[in-house]
């Protein structure tokens, strides 16, 4: 699919997204398209996928809703349930790879690290809070300190309605804009202090989203997310998009998306579902 940015990302929605750290790119998903995401994600989280278990990290939903009583985000397959809290590694599924390899998100990362970057995927990751489940997702910002420069977009695609109700994505306007709040620790969270002061209520906005929607969001901005208190579960799929010239002290790999060497859908072996 060939999606132009200039024709749906005016300079004045970019200035929005400057100012306040996010903006809705509205539906980038039709129907079938969702239909398909959404059983594919079923059938990786029940084991009916034809993919490579071993190198996916995947995590089950806390029981008590607590961050802290998660399951352990290790690789390998957990048990046949849609009860997962997240798993990453999705760009080695070739329905997710063609999503996140679509034109508008090629230059929507050239408009932000320059057109002659390459670009990889620090994160191609579903996110789960199951109907009458989940996980409260504390206040944060997203970044690592294995990395020598932090990457700076995400691109959040519903794949249900992401309402209060079940959990939806909140948000400080403006927040990326102080810089990390927290730089002591390695993942961006807030002590319960910090949060009090810079996360407020009445500054709170909710990211309600219909299924199929899409969000940019900067990875400086704060945001938290409730427990899922519907009938409905709330999946999603988060891809955080950096420069693949990043140095890693760990010595991981990420796989390129855009650029030379990207990973190609042909490469894979996992099939797109009917």
């Amino acid at each position: 699919m060939k999606d132009s940015i200039s024709a749906q990302i005016t300079e004045a929605a970019w200035l929005q997204f400057e100012r306040d750290g996010y903006l809705k790119l509205g539906r980038l998903l039709d129907k079938q398209q969702l239909h398909a995401l959404q059983h594919r994600i079923d059938d990786i989280m029940l084991g009916r996928a034809e993919v490579n278990y071993d190198r996916m990290l995947m995590q089950l939903d806390s029981e008590s809703g607590k961050y802290e009583d998660a399951g352990a985000m290790t690789k390998g397959f957990k048990g046949a349930t849609l009860n997962y809290r997240k798993i990453q590694e999705l760009e080695f599924d070739s329905l997710f790879l063609e999503f996140m390899q679509r034109d508008i998100f090629r230059e929507l990362c050239y408009r932000i690290y320059g057109a002659e970057t390459p670009i990889a995927a620090f994160r191609a990751m579903f996110m789960n809070k199951p109907a009458h489940k989940g996980t409260w997702l504390p206040w944060h910002q997203d970044r690592w300190t294995h990395l020598n420069s932090d990457p700076l977009i995400t691109v959040w695609a519903a794949l249900d309605p992401a309402t209060i109700a079940n959990g939806c994505v909140q948000v400080i306007p403006g927040s990326h804009r102080q810089g990390l709040i927290n730089p002591s620790h390695p993942s961006g969270f807030l002590t319960p202090t910090q949060a009090a002061q810079h996360a407020p209520f009445d500054k709170i906005v909710h990211l309600e989203l219909e299924a199929g929607e899409v969000v940019l969001l900067h990875n400086y901005l704060l945001h938290a997310s409730d427990v899922n208190k519907s009938d409905m579960s709330r999946r999603a799929f988060s891809i955080c998009y950096m420069d693949a010239n990043t140095v890693v002290s760990t010595g991981e790999k990420y796989s390129t998306i855009f650029g030379p060497g990207a990973l190609q859908v042909s490469e894979l072996t996992a099939t797109i579902p009917d």
